[in-house]
């Protein structure tokens, strides 16, 4: 894979109300007609799916944009990178079948084989920018559908692995990053309001994860019965805005009640990560977490948000090892010296400009 540095979501121009929204993401479920879901295929029907679409994507211009990776044949920490990434779920990248991933150079599309579902087609970008994952994500299926017959039925739509699927197979996310809703103990209510709305809200790598430095993933659950554009429309126009506004008044709410506290947590987190000599990777991730939102409260100057998506990845193990080849990491006490290490290089403007 590229270095972090050349691109992807989390790390190009910051999108629309990127204070809050870190990244949208839209993925599409797919099954090929014809061929058991992947829970139920053979092996030799795993290989049969992977070679249709690499070939069959590679021989179109729809699909030429993607460069493939073989899973089964691609070593441990790479498969982990682009889980730290969120090009590929955790499950995927641990399961030994045949599999594949396409990723577009910018890493901004990425499309799973054999993964629950036949085709897992994924777009993400920087910020609240649904539409355009949207348009991304759709561009990849109309092409993909006029070259492989995809499982459909005239009554409950596309057909998958997992019944909330089924139907349109979307399913729309955002990555957010909520320090002040639990700071003022406000979490709780989004938490009830997103189940009642048939929400799912989860942690920092999605379904079965935690959060980490006060990053969620707000996803809808439900398609059965819904329109790809009433699914994105809901949470563009309705859901994430409500959201958003929520973060921001706690925010200001936290900002006017004490600002005293406000302003000692970002200190405390700079001095930490400019500093310390050992950093555990859940401790790095909350202070990561502060430092973020001391930049979209203007607490300083010194350093951008982009820099700290940057190291959001740059501390995952994963990415902290390849990064690192020469100076292998066997224990976790090495692991977190070499992060601290990495995060005292990085932040070396903001160390100067606290002092």
């Amino acid at each position: 894979m590229k270095p972090i540095e050349n691109g992807g979501p989390w790390l190009g121009p910051l999108g629309r109300d990127a204070d809050v929204v870190v990244a949208s993401r839209v993925r599409l479920a797919r099954n090929l007609a014809g061929f058991p879901f992947t829970n139920r295929a053979s092996t030799t029907q795993r290989r049969e799916v992977v070679s249709m679409v690499r070939d069959r994507a590679q021989g179109a211009a729809w699909g030429r944009m993607l460069g493939w990776i073989d899973l089964q044949a691609c070593p441990a920490e790479q498969r982990t990178q682009m889980v730290e990434r969120h090009l590929v779920s955790k499950q995927f990248a641990a399961s030994d079948a045949p599999r594949a991933v396409g990723i577009s150079a910018d890493e901004t599309l990425s499309v799973m084989v054999n993964e629950e579902d036949h085709l897992r087609i994924q777009a993400m970008y920087s910020g609240l920018r649904i539409d355009e994952c949207f348009a991304a994500a759709t561009a990849f299926d109309r092409g993909a559908e006029s070259a492989l017959d995809f499982a459909w039925h005239h009554r409950w739509g596309y057909l998958t692995a997992c019944p909330t699927n089924v139907g349109c197979g979307i399913r729309v996310s955002v990555m957010l990053h909520l320090p002040a809703l639990r700071l003022t103990s406000e979490l709780d209510r989004v938490r009830r309001a997103a189940k009642d709305l048939h929400l799912a809200l989860r942690g920092f790598h999605g379904e079965g994860s935690e959060p980490m430095g006060d990053f969620y993933q707000l996803s809808n659950q439900i398609t059965l019965g819904m329109r790809d554009e009433e699914v994105v429309g809901e949470l563009r126009d309705r859901i994430i805005p409500q959201v958003i506004r929520y973060e921001r008044l706690a925010r200001e709410t936290y900002r006017s009640k004490a600002p005293a506290a406000a302003r000692d947590r970002f200190i405390r987190a700079a001095a930490l990560l400019t500093h310390a000599r050992l950093m555990p990777l859940d401790e790095a991730m909350k202070l990561l977490g502060r430092l973020r939102l001391g930049i979209a409260s203007g607490l300083t100057e010194a350093i951008d948000s982009t820099l700290v998506h940057r190291l959001l990845l740059q501390v995952q193990p994963a990415h902290l090892a390849l990064a690192r080849p020469s100076d292998p990491m066997e224990t976790l006490e090495q692991q977190s010296a070499a992060r601290a290490t990495l995060l005292r290089d990085a932040l070396a403007p903001l160390r100067a400009s606290i002092g």
